[in-house]
């Protein structure tokens, strides 16, 4: 295929790559400088889009999508396929959906779940929303770049279902280290605590994957001084959008209104910023119940 891509960053950059070394035929831009193997560079993103058979954005926001759809949707030809994979909130995927399904593309809001070492290594999963044909249109390349994707149902779901499983995973992660560092107070091993959540009714991704105690289950950012694996400023992200979300749907959220809040202290008033999301952990056992 003859694919535009817009947006070589940390994410986009190795997901552009996989589809060259596939064999595609890659045309990108980026607002920075920026070299990907593989991938031919455009002066512009109307340039990337234009003759396309599908054209992918991994951006920032939802202003900068809306922003870029305007740019390259009238160059885009009827029929291509129109794939933003950047994770920004519903009711902008929805417009970006619906301005181009009126200039004869084919949506998918399809953003990812993976962090950089899955852009890397194509092993992503895709949450997509859209028409079951502008789903069919895009899956090949959701299988070089990733290694799941669920059509979700029309435009916007996949929005709805990422910033979903990321509310669930703040509000588990907060409690994760809450308990860890209720259970050192208490004098509890943090092995042990271990050995019996993981295996019993309090078990989740967050303990069992993906363990905020360095030194104990498998390999996590915990163990490299909480570097990220996936940033706090990004869960903060994600669970704006959620509260977001929550707000045009009237959704009683209160633990995601809660873990968003706790982020935002975390990342805009203490030391989060640039941390791994799991690195709550610290930041509880240094406070008192006060």
């Amino acid at each position: 295929m003859k694919i535009g891509f817009i947006g070589l960053g940390n994410m986009g950059g190795p997901m552009a790559a996989n589809l060259a070394a596939a064999g595609h035929d890659v045309t990108g831009f980026d607002m920075a400088k920026v070299t990907v193997e593989g991938v031919t560079l455009a002066a512009s993103g109307a340039e990337a889009a234009a003759g396309a058979d599908v054209v992918i954005t991994m951006l920032p926001n939802g202003q900068i999508l809306r922003s870029v759809a305007d740019e390259i949707i009238p160059a885009m030809q009827a029929g291509a396929a129109f794939v933003d994979c950047s994770t920004v909130d519903v009711d902008s995927a929805r417009a970006v959906a619906e301005k181009a399904s009126a200039a004869g593309l084919l949506p998918v809001d399809a953003p990812v779940s993976g962090g950089i070492g899955g852009a890397a290594g194509g092993t992503l999963t895709f949450m997509a929303g859209g028409s079951a044909e502008a789903f069919e249109k895009a899956k090949p390349l959701f299988d070089i770049m990733g290694q799941k994707a669920v059509h979700c149902g029309d435009a916007g779901a996949g929005q709805a279902a990422k910033i979903c499983n990321n509310m669930i995973l703040g509000v588990t992660m907060i409690a994760t280290c809450e308990a860890f560092a209720l259970a050192d107070k208490l004098g509890l091993d943090r092995q042990k605590m271990f050995d019996v959540v993981s295996t019993s009714s309090g078990y989740s991704w967050t303990m069992n994957a993906y363990c905020p105690a360095p030194g104990v289950g498998p390999q996590s950012p915990a163990d490299n001084d909480y570097k990220p694996g996936f940033a706090a400023e990004l869960m903060l992200k994600d669970l704006r959008l959620s509260q977001q979300a929550a707000g045009s749907a009237d959704a009683d959220t209160p633990m995601g209104q809660l873990a968003e809040a706790l982020y935002t202290q975390f990342v805009e008033n203490e030391d989060g910023m640039g941390m791994d999301f799991s690195a709550m952990l610290p930041r509880f056992e240094k406070r008192s119940r006060d």
